[in-house]
């Protein structure tokens, strides 16, 4: 079978199985081979590794993903694309493909089928739409992952990777950084798809922790934290927390929380770093 990562071989198969791009599953085929080797690179996949990759497409990464493991498993949603994965992956017996939402997907259980519970690595050409959602997923479920990389939107790698006080920083900031390391892999040009995105790629490589990055009594009193002092934006902490409904405390509550950490009433959550957020959490949890 010859590489996908070649334009020519892509734009054949696409043809021969007279496919249609679908915009609700955002698709955008990879068609360059030094992105794709890069992207095996930075995920550091080996031949002890079992991958799960989401959102084959045609099976270009999968190709590679199979070259360079022990085992790959590719969720794919789109029916139409199934009988394309067929002829592309039969030279590939590691390689197989369940036709499934991957939100719908117990990873955890497929991990302990394929992978007797190991750490697998995650690799992936995510849609935009839905970048977010499948990572969370990933982290907040507990699977069993070493790494997670992932092709995404620029601007969303930038966020995850953005610090306190900077414009991008903000909930998904935090949310990765609680439970990975980052690290931004290569910067993509939509050139380098079909159909050609609006606007720039970025392959990041996101490391998960041993244990999160901070220690906090209580997580979801944490992150019920963070929404809500990103929710609105332009407001004081104090004002945002007091505004949401996910949360219970007066004025004067949260400002002794921030007095606790040495910060003034008037502070914004993009001031905030995670320690602090995870202090400020404790703080007004003991108060409850």
């Amino acid at each position: 079978m010859a590489s996908l990562g070649n334009p020519k071989h892509t734009i054949e198969i696409i043809q021969k199985h007279q496919f249609a791009f679908q915009k609700k599953f955002g698709q955008n085929f990879l068609v360059d081979e030094h992105v794709l080797e890069k992207i095996i690179r930075a995920a550091g996949v080996t031949k002890e590794d079992f991958v799960l990759e989401v959102g084959p497409g045609i099976g270009t990464l999968t190709q590679y993903l199979a070259e360079a493991a022990r085992q790959v498993v590719a969720v794919e949603i789109d029916a139409k694309l199934i009988p394309i994965l067929e002829e592309t992956l039969k030279d590939y017996e590691n390689a197989s493909v369940i036709h499934q939402d991957i939100l719908k997907v117990d990873i955890r259980q497929l991990a302990q089928e394929q992978n007797g519970g190991r750490p697998i690595k995650v690799v992936a050409n995510l849609p935009y739409y839905i970048t977010t959602p499948i990572i969370m997923k990933l982290f907040e479920e507990d699977v069993p992952v070493e790494n997670i990389t992932v092709m995404i939107q620029k601007e969303v790698a930038e966020r995850m990777q953005a610090r306190p006080g900077s414009k991008e920083y903000g909930a998904l900031s935090l949310a990765v950084q609680y439970y990975a390391d980052t690290y931004l892999a290569a910067n993509v040009p939509p050139n380098c798809f079909i159909p050609r995105p609006n606007v720039g790629s970025a392959v990041i490589c996101l490391t998960r922790h041993e244990s999160p990055a901070v220690e906090v009594e209580d997580e979801r009193l944490m992150f019920s934290l963070i929404r809500a002092s990103f929710n609105q934006r332009r407001k004081t902490l104090q004002n945002g927390l007091n505004n949401s409904p996910e949360l219970s405390y007066s004025k004067e509550e949260i400002a002794r929380g921030l007095e606790a950490l040495g910060l003034s009433p008037t502070v914004r959550g993009e001031a905030l770093s995670l320690q602090q957020f995870a202090q400020l959490s404790n703080a007004l949890g003991r108060m409850g």
